[in-house]
């Protein structure tokens, strides 16, 4: 997954529709990258944008979704993962590769305990209620 300001609808759209390169084919994907985005904001919705982001997103070298992180860094379905294990995930974002869950870089070991926070904090949200139903 490359770095970069690009909104999760973009990296779904790229990681789904299109291919990954070097700096001169990342601006000939631009265009369709953004028809891609504009198109699938407009038919999924953002749950099922969220939903496909989080399962084709690389979480670690070679590791895919976040159902082959859980298994590989927890050894359990990711609908088994506890809030602590999620937000390990989490930390390693937006570069999974450099920022490793296990054994744990410094930067997830820093940023998962800010990640438990903020799920706490929007725990009694109505609208993440509903996502989560």
């Amino acid at each position: 997954m490359g770095g970069g300001a690009s909104t999760i609808t973009q990296q779904t759209a790229k990681n789904v529709f299109l291919w990954q390169g070097g700096s001169i084919t990342k601006f000939i994907r631009k265009i369709p990258e953004l028809y891609f985005t504009v198109l699938i904001e407009w038919v999924w919705g953002k749950q099922r944008i969220l939903e496909v982001y989080l399962n084709v997103i690389e979480m670690g070298p070679g590791i895919f979704g976040i159902q082959a992180a859980s298994r590989h860094y927890f050894k359990k379905d990711a609908s088994q993962l506890t809030r602590a294990e999620a937000a390990m995930i989490i930390a390693s974002l937006p570069n999974p590769k450099k920022f490793i869950v296990k054994p744990m870089s410094r930067r997830v070991a820093w940023r998962y305990p800010q990640i438990l926070k903020q799920m706490n904090n929007i725990e009694g949200d109505e609208d993440i209620k509903a996502l989560l139903r």
